[in-house]
């Protein structure tokens, strides 16, 4: 399809740069399978969902992967920005860096410091070889857990750019950019369907009836890429580590053999829960790499409900819920959205979505 089918104007205005307080104070948008819409609050979530349904939780904890530093070749140094992206060993992480094309295989580049002092604290690298999407390997010489304690201590929480063109990271992102759930390390984005949730609306689901299940996908830098080419079959998606478990997918198979409905809270975790599924509707264990794309067209198998924040426009994640509810009908959501002053992205408010039948 082509990509300017998923365009849309946003005015600057509608993008959120703090989260709602409390979290579940959020507003959200209802869309019915039938394109039916219904301005609601996060908080009424319990009552939107039947006994037997079961929510699905993406358990990634974000780190900081913002590195700043600067590369040393032949006794000149560069500033340079460097996002990591994902794990590729004990030692070693893909990262985006900025600038770039500047940077050769076997270039030094030290983290943490300014260039003028000592490197005592600096996290020190290689460049290793460029991937495919643009993606520099770096290898640390740190690892393990030693190279996850020097991370925690240099890193920065990398703000989507759309928030950190507009403000610097702060101390309170470290808690607003984090779900209350969070535990497995790993991620470069958080799972932000999974921002608005509270403990007190984990009581309202208890009391209703609606299961607790979780999955991990590690979010990684690749979330924030525009989509560069004209037509969606050119696009090359990112990677991204996950896990569902055994248990979690026996779990969700018999909710649906109850009639209940497995309800994803984010994208990650459909996009996981989609890659673990086979085509008779099954979800299984898995673990690995997935770089599943979905747009309009695409047969969902494990996810009747999606609860997700308001996406870019012509992005992978329009796209996907374009794909969930129906081109139209997601057009005409945003539009209302739009017009009703909803916030968006990361920080904003969220949406329901039930899954079209067409």
């Amino acid at each position: 399809m082509r990509v300017d089918l998923f365009d849309f104007d946003l005015p600057e205005e509608r993008i959120a740069l703090r989260p709602a307080v409390p979290r579940d104070s959020a507003r959200m948008l209802r869309v019915d399978a039938g394109g039916a819409l219904a301005d609601l609050a996060v908080a009424d979530l319990a009552d939107l969902l039947a006994p037997g349904d079961a929510l699905v939780f993406n358990d990634t904890r974000v780190i900081p992967a913002q590195l700043e530093g600067f590369r040393s070749r032949d006794g000149n140094q560069q500033r340079i920005s460097a996002t990591l992206h994902m794990r590729s060993g004990p030692d070693r992480w893909k990262a985006f860096v900025r600038p770039g094309k500047r940077i050769k295989q076997g270039d030094r580049l030290h983290f943490g410091g300014d260039g003028a002092t000592c490197l005592s604290g600096v996290l020190d690298a290689t460049a290793g070889e460029r991937g495919e999407g643009g993606e520099l390997e770096l290898i640390f010489d740190l690892s393990g857990p030693a190279l996850d304690e020097a991370i925690m201590a240099t890193g920065h929480i990398p703000l989507p750019p759309y928030i950190a063109s507009k403000r610097g990271e702060d101390v309170q992102d470290r808690k607003d950019y984090q779900t209350i759930y969070a535990r497995e390390d790993g991620a470069v984005a958080a799972p932000t369907a999974g921002l608005h949730f509270t403990d007190a609306l984990f009581e309202k689901l208890d009391a209703r009836g609606i299961a607790r299940h979780f999955v991990t996908l590690h979010v990684g830098a690749g979330t924030f890429l525009p989509v560069k080419v004209d037509d969606t079959s050119e696009h090359l998606m990112h990677s991204e580590i996950g896990h569902v478990s055994a248990e979690t997918a026996k779990a969700l198979n018999q909710v649906h053999a109850r009639g209940g409905r497995v309800v994803s809270v984010g994208t990650t975790s459909l996009r996981l829960l989609e890659s673990a599924t086979s085509e008779d509707g099954i979800i299984k264990e898995w673990s690995g790499p997935t770089d599943i794309f979905i747009t309009p067209g695409y047969a969902f198998r494990a996810v009747d409900v999606l609860m997700t924040n308001f996406h870019l426009p012509r992005s992978t994640l329009f796209m996907l819920v374009s794909a969930f509810c129906g081109f139209e009908t997601m057009h005409k959501a945003y539009r209302h959205a739009i017009d009703n002053e909803y916030r968006f992205y990361s920080y904003g408010d969220a949406s329901l979505l039930f899954r079209s039948t067409s």
